[in-house]
């Protein structure tokens, strides 16, 4: 029989797993090659995940609600017709099993796992630097995340994962049973490449409902979220730098095209693709603003994938990127932050939608905030925060140096950059240079 894998894709850099929310087809279904087939939700993505070959679904491996590493095998598909078909089960065959496994150690399928972890943090002593210790603290950046997180030494932990390695699931089972926290050692005593010195880590503060209040489990998609921003937070040394950004020459423009513009492409001309456009510039002239961090070196990236931050509705933030944004004209930026716009909130994301951004924008402004100090995303060094643009009473000088009050339509611009790399005469540089160049865009030409 051929059968073909349908894997949990990575909808992102920094995603290191996903949940099935719902499967769009039962076993047996017919489906189509690029069909949406089942649902997933992640830090960054709520989206449909198409067939990867037509065929029938000849068998569901994980189940709706269960998070899984990337990579794992979700589901198999028969591609020759007639072929008999495995029984839905949660359980994956031992193959599927071992894939997973060497794919994610720290995110197997439910059924895979045979025994629950242990609820104490006895572990086999074991030498320091012994191979068992080595494999125990060779975890997945998740699973050491959160270690850090809750100051647990991932050592002094017996794992259920291959070789003993230490799970995800393991972290939650101890951390459910309230046994003595197994503290991170000092720094220096942590052998290997990727040693990282101890931190002074505080258990998160808990709040008790009173009487009278709703309780609501937070969504799959926000505690993804939180854990995401509280990353990002953690590894960026944020500071924010603020501009007021006259946007008159811009609006002006923006009139002057808006009539042409609309009748070729059928949809509005907003500000933002002026604003993508005059950043993409700006950002060959600023390396650094279009950087990345690897450990001590800085990578400079030579491709301009720009975030679009898109609020979904009732809740949720995704990030869609505009790939090569230096090779599209005003009108190719504008289609497609539509395009990522409108498939972001309708769940039609691909993999690929999602990844790869060199530098971010976020929009506040359209629900009228002035402005913000936005979160940088993990694997760059930068995001731009609009603020509303709105008409407001400026003082000028005249030709004749005389002051006068003129309206004119501004708005608020901030920048947060990563200050390990970025220092604030570069982060102010650039905003200089985007103001300047916004303000004094060509009639023509864009």
């Amino acid at each position: 029989m051929a059968r073909v894998d349908v894997i949990m894709p990575q909808m992102g850099e920094s995603i290191a797993e996903g949940t099935v929310s719902r499967w769009l087809k039962k076993v047996g279904d017919d489906v189509k090659r690029d069909e949406p087939i089942f649902e997933i939700s992640t830090d960054k993505v709520d989206a449909e995940i198409p067939a990867p070959s037509a065929g029938v679904l000849a068998e569901i491996i994980i189940q709706e609600g269960t998070t899984v590493g990337i990579n794992t095998v979700v589901a198999r598909i028969e591609t020759e017709k007639g072929a008999a078909l495995t029984a839905s089960v949660a359980t994956p065959a031992p193959v599927a099993v071992a894939v997973a496994a060497v794919a994610a150690p720290d995110a197997r399928p439910a059924a895979s796992i045979a025994a629950s972890a242990p609820r104490t943090p006895a572990a086999p002593s074991a030498p320091n630097g012994s191979f068992e210790e080595r494999v125990r603290t060779k975890s997945s950046p998740l699973v050491r995340r959160i270690a850090a997180d809750k100051g647990i030494a991932i050592a002094a932990l017996t794992g259920t994962g291959i070789a003993g390695r230490v799970t995800k699931r393991d972290l939650e089972h101890f951390l459910e049973s309230g046994a003595p926290m197994p503290q991170v050692a000092p720094a220096g005593m942590i052998s290997g490449a990727h040693a990282m010195p101890a931190m002074e880590l505080s258990a998160s503060p808990t709040a008790t409902a009173w009487p009278g209040d709703v309780v609501e489990p937070m969504s799959k998609l926000r505690r993804l979220t939180s854990d995401h921003m509280a990353q990002a937070r953690r590894v960026a040394a944020h500071v924010t730098t603020f501009f007021e950004f006259d946007f008159t020459r811009v609006a002006r423009v923006r009139t002057a095209l808006r009539g042409e513009f609309e009748a070729q492409n059928g949809q509005k001309l907003t500000f933002l693709p002026f604003i993508i456009q005059a950043t993409v510039q700006v950002l060959k002239r600023h390396p650094l603003m279009n950087a990345a961090v690897n450990g001590t070196e800085i990578i400079h990236r030579k491709r301009y994938n720009i975030g679009l931050a898109v609020a979904l509705e009732p809740s949720g933030l995704i990030v869609p990127v505009i790939k090569h944004a230096e090779d599209l004209s005003l009108s190719g930026i504008a289609k497609a932050a539509v395009d990522l716009a409108s498939r972001a909130r309708s769940k039609k994301l691909g993999p690929a939608d999602a990844q790869d951004a060199t530098f971010t924008i976020t929009n506040p402004g359209t629900f009228g905030s002035l402005t913000g100090t936005p979160i940088i995303p993990v694997g760059t060094t930068a995001i731009l925060c609009l603020g509303a643009i709105e008409k407001r009473p400026k003082v000028i000088t005249g030709p004749d140096g005389e002051d006068t009050i003129a309206i004119r339509t501004c708005a608020y611009v901030s920048l947060s950059f990563d200050h390990r790399v970025v220092d604030g005469a570069d982060a102010d540089r650039f905003m200089s240079d985007l103001k300047r160049t916004l303000e004094t865009i060509p009639e023509r030409g864009w």
